[in-house]
């Protein structure tokens, strides 16, 4: 499989199509951003207008956040070249790997894939951003099936780290690798997720979303309030702890009874602990108090993982100015 080091195509010149290439651009990449969609000459050309504002806004907003020096926006924006998919000087051969960000329509990904296949060498690697498509689904449009892999990006695709790279079941070891560092490379965090839909975090976020929607819809709270709940409170607490270490934290236990106490209490069966935690429950594997849950927990080092994990809550909580200040003076009580 080929190296990965200096040309990027990405075949989509839409919303995440942009956000990918000025992703790779910010890091000295050269882009070739491909158009599919169909447009008049005067449409594309207004079309080139429109997407370099657009990324100039955003490489704006980094600058007068202090992220980098607004001269090099013009630089940067060099770097992103933006073509019709007819246009001859595309120069698919020099492609070190071609993304794919068209619409989550079957037949518009498939013709894609036809005119990538064509156009690349055989040993150039493939990946999709499909939010909707498994890896395997994706690869029986590619041939052959081993360069292939899917990236899910999450928007703003430039700004948020995560990045959940899903390989087919024919997938290329190299071809994943490859991806892997050249994700690190550009400053991304990947993670490894089987061909499954919905990945990871759009499969827990959906539910986390329709759950406050219904807070809405059966009048606990109002909107206001839940999402200032959220950003204060589930939000904070899952920046320094992921899902399955805060049940090792609070112990499976905990979510077990609780989960059982609101499908009682709710009447609905969407709260019903998973088995795997009735399983860990009865191999005693509940977390932290027992020193294994879904993570082993040294009992030597547990302290150090507690009063560290706590000093990431008092950093973030005082970024954010959420941590009140002590009284000067000790509060005098009236007798």
């Amino acid at each position: 499989m080929k190296s990965i080091n200096g040309c990027i195509f990405i075949a989509g010149a839409g919303r995440m199509g942009r956000g990918i290439a000025l992703t790779f651009a910010y890091q000295g990449f050269q882009v070739m951003l491909i158009d599919f969609k169909q447009r008049t000459e005067q449409e594309f050309e207004q079309y080139v207008i429109t997407a370099k504002q657009e990324i100039s806004g955003q490489l704006s907003i980094l600058s007068q956040s202090g992220i980098l020096p607004k001269e090099t926006i013009g630089l940067i924006l060099d770097r992103i070249h933006i073509l019709p998919k007819e246009d001859g000087d595309c120069q698919w051969e020099q492609a070190d790997i071609v993304f794919e960000a068209l619409p989550e329509i079957a037949e518009a990904k498939r013709e894609a894939f036809e005119c990538i296949c064509l156009k690349v060498p055989k040993e150039v690697p493939i990946a999709s951003t499909s939010s909707a498509y498994s890896a395997n689904e994706l690869a029986e449009m590619v041939t052959p099936k081993e360069r292939f892999l899917n990236t899910h990006w999450l928007n703003p695709a430039y700004l948020i780290p995560l990045v959940e790279v899903s390989p087919g079941t024919a997938t290329n070891e190299k071809v994943l690798r490859d991806v892997f560092q050249l994700l690190e490379r550009i400053g991304k965090v990947p993670v490894k997720c089987a061909p499954s839909p919905g990945y990871i975090v759009p499969r827990v976020q959906a539910l986390a979303m329709n759950e406050a929607a219904r807070l809405v819809e059966d009048g606990v709270a109002s909107p206001e309030d839940i999402d200032k709940a959220v950003r204060i409170g589930f939000g904070l607490r899952f920046a320094v702890l992921g899902l399955l270490e805060f049940i090792d934290w609070g112990g499976a236990d905990t979510l077990y009874h609780a989960s059982n106490h609101l499908k009682r209490s709710l009447g609905t069966d969407r709260f019903t602990p998973a088995q795997i935690i009735q399983e860990k429950i009865e191999q005693g594997e509940i977390g932290l108090k027992t020193g294994k849950g879904f993570y082993s927990f040294d009992e030597k080092g547990m302290d150090q993982y507690q009063r560290e994990t706590i000093q990431k809550f008092i950093h973030l909580l005082d970024h954010l100015g959420l941590i009140p200040k002590p009284a000067d003076e000790p509060l005098t009580v009236k007798k």
